[in-house]
This record gives structure tokens, C-alpha cells and sequence, in this order.
């Protein structure tokens, strides 16, 4: 029978390949990695706070890399379809963003897969980027470690109940199913939240 001390020793043989692993995936991907990071954690399988600083350092670069991929994309295809889509979607999501965008880019790091679409607009709206870049590192310190100690949890309570590799992948299935569930939940509620706001003003 195998255990999740096969995952440990994997992991923790290629330390070096994880937190390089890590760096990128926050550029690329947000969520999912850092629970994931949060997991490995509570296992022993990596540090903690040394995959904060790593996940701190992804999420930073991601925010330069796409708001300087939206400044670009301006300048070469400032009239392309794609930017009607992106510009819809953000709108829906977050209405205000014109009158609040401060508040609006805060609010998408915690939507899943809105906030790259946010950060790319906001390149390509060229928001202020002393704001922009205050809004981005304001949320990226909440965000960042609430993610990493949900992951934590999540290890904590997939351990607990089996140590049994692939009965602990189910468990891991069944929270993040409830996460992104819960996620998409709260991001409907705000959305319906911010449309009646604006339909009071």
C-alpha cells in the first residue's frame, strides 16, 4: 500500500525543481498551485515560509509580466476582438471598475481566473501604475498566505483521515471541488452586489 510518504520523499529529493516549479506556476496559474504548495507544506515536504517568499516573488512578477503584456498588446492590436471580450468580462465581473479601480483590482486577486484578465486591462487602460501596483501588492499579501494556510488545512484534514496515497488524493479532489464551488459562490454574490449598487446610483 502506498502512503504520502512516497509524495514527501518525491518532493522533498527535488526541492530545488518545486520552488522553481512554484515561481513560474504563480505566473501562470494562482490558485491551485499555492494550495497545492500548502499541501506539500503540511506534509514536511517543503518550508513554509520559504515557499511564501517564493509564491510572494511569482505573483510580483506576474503582476509586472501581464501589465506590461497589456501596455504591449495596446501599442500592436489596440483594436483586436480579444480586447472587446477582455473588456467585457471585467465589466461584468467588476462594474465599478472605471469609478473604483483601486477597489476592483484588490477584489479580482480573489476571483479565480479573473484577475489575469484585470491586470492585462489595466495595461492596456493604462491605470496609474502607482495604483495599480498598490492595489496588486496590498492583495497579494492577504491572498497569498490565506491560500497557503488553506492548502495547510487541506493536508491537515485529507491526513487525518488516510495516509493511504490515493484515498488522500480524494479527499484533496473533494476540497478543492468545495473551494472553487465556495470561490465561484462568492464571486456571483459580488457580482450581483455590485450591479444592484450601481443600479442604486
Amino acid at each position: 500500500m502506498y502512503t504520502v510518504n512516497l509524495l514527501t520523499n518525491a518532493v522533498e529529493h527535488h526541492q530545488a525543481l518545486a520552488y522553481l516549479i512554484i515561481f513560474f506556476g504563480l505566473i501562470f496559474e494562482g490558485e491551485i498551485v499555492i494550495i497545492s504548495v500548502g499541501i506539500l507544506s503540511h506534509l514536511g515536504a517543503l518550508n513554509f515560509w520559504f515557499s511564501l517568499l517564493f509564491i510572494i516573488l511569482g505573483a510580483f512578477s506576474k503582476t509586472f509580466v501581464f501589465y506590461a503584456l497589456g501596455e504591449f498588446l495596446y501599442k500592436t492590436f489596440n483594436h483586436h476582438n480579444i480586447f472587446k471580450y477582455i473588456q467585457k468580462r471585467v465589466y461584468s465581473i467588476l462594474p465599478r471598475f472605471k469609478i473604483k479601480p483601486f477597489w476592483s483590482i484588490f477584489v479580482s486577486k480573489f476571483i479565480m481566473g479573473v484577475n489575469y484578465l484585470v491586470v492585462i486591462f489595466c495595461g492596456y487602460e493604462k491605470i496609474e501604475y502607482k495604483q495599480f501596483l498598490k492595489a496588486e501588492i496590498s492583495s497579494t499579501i492577504i491572498w497569498a498566505p490565506a491560500l497557503l494556510s488553506l492548502g495547510y488545512f487541506f493536508g491537515y484534514t485529507a491526513l487525518h483521515i488516510s495516509r493511504e496515497i490515493w484515498k488522500f488524493t480524494l479527499v484533496i479532489i473533494v476540497l478543492f471541488i468545495i473551494f472553487i464551488f465556495f470561490d465561484k459562490l462568492v464571486s456571483w454574490l459580488y457580482e450581483l452586489s455590485e450591479e444592484f449598487y450601481g443600479d442604486k446610483q
